[in-house]
């Protein structure tokens, strides 16, 4: 039985290992997705102790939570799940406009609730800053739906860090989420310091950098989507990530796991980050995340990953 951990200074006990759900109805993110097959890597979560799904309105749009209110209908155990999920896009002629006022959050919560068939959302994050709405404006709208029980935590995502002072100004902000890898370490100079000073929970997005950090890709590997205009995917700087990333093999190879598994397991030996919610396309690709649960790292381990990606690439 894998321990649950609580996330920040919410009531939210999770296994540390969740499931991002972009693939789960994301069609305007992934082409081709088998809906069918998004609510299995639903269900094979749920069914092997996973229980902190990570969703958004954005997925889709709106068809990843509709997916995943569906399956938790059919398990009938709606307690058991610890749903997120994120608002602040809407659409305004056919163009995405962000909104972080106090009404559209206040009406972004009750579609999601519709949407996910339930009456409450155990954590509900601003998905990304508008350049309008004071922050403290937008938490405290959250704390107000909090305060009626149909949200029962206050996550934000992608804001900078006086964004995140002046949205936590009350006190309000339970978790943040933002890109953290690796590779990609930016969030250790001002973010992760404040999180960790105010008991916030930061849950890292991109923690295997769009795979790069999974120790699957050789030299030769192209791309033709979202990675080719990456700049650590770019010649060099993926060359030179890819020998960094080798210099795990040796530690994956004595646990006798996948580098993957050795990449987040470093992230949950870091302070504030309390759970992590890698992504997956394939039913078996959620059972393998849940592998990271079992890795042990030592304190020299730690430290020499941390050292081997101290120096930036890009």
């Amino acid at each position: 039985m894998t321990k649950l951990v609580k996330i920040g200074k919410s009531d939210l006990y999770v296994n540390p290992i969740g499931l991002g759900t972009n693939a789960v109805g994301g069609h305007n993110l992934y082409p081709n997705l088998d809906e069918e097959e998004g609510k299995n890597l639903v269900r094979t979560a749920l069914s092997n102790g996973m229980n902190f799904l990570d969703t958004a309105f954005i997925y889709g749009p709106k068809r990843s939570e509709e997916l995943i209110g569906e399956v938790i209908k059919e398990t009938g155990k709606r307690e058991d799940v610890v749903i997120a999920t994120k608002g602040a896009h809407k659409f305004v002629n056919n163009q995405i406009v962000l909104d972080n006022s106090p009404s559209f959050l206040k009406q972004s919560v009750e579609d999601s609730l519709k949407r996910l068939q339930t009456d409450y959302i155990d954590l509900y994050y601003i998905h990304f800053p508008d350049e309008a709405t004071p922050k403290d404006e937008a938490v405290g709208a959250l704390k107000e739906l909090k305060d009626q029980g149909k949200i029962r935590s206050i996550g934000v995502s992608n804001f900078s860090l006086e964004q995140l002072k002046e949205a936590n100004k009350d006190g309000y902000v339970d978790v943040v989420q933002d890109e953290y890898n690796l590779i990609q370490r930016d969030a250790e100079k001002d973010l992760l310091p404040y999180t960790a000073q105010n008991h916030i929970s930061f849950i890292p997005y991109f923690p295997l950098a769009s795979g790069l950090l999974a120790g699957k890709y050789s030299k030769d590997t192209t791309f033709n989507d979202l990675r080719a205009n990456k700049p650590h995917f770019q010649r060099d700087n993926f060359i030179k990530n890819l020998e960094k990333v080798d210099q795990l093999r040796p530690i994956s190879e004595a646990k006798n796991v996948e580098i993957a598994h050795i990449v987040l397991a470093w992230y949950l030996t870091q302070d504030s980050i309390d759970v992590l919610i890698p992504g997956a396309k394939r039913a078996e690709q959620v059972l393998n995340n849940l592998k990271t649960i079992e890795v042990q790292l030592s304190p020299e381990e730690i430290d020499k990953i941390d050292q081997i990606f101290q120096v930036k690439v890009y």
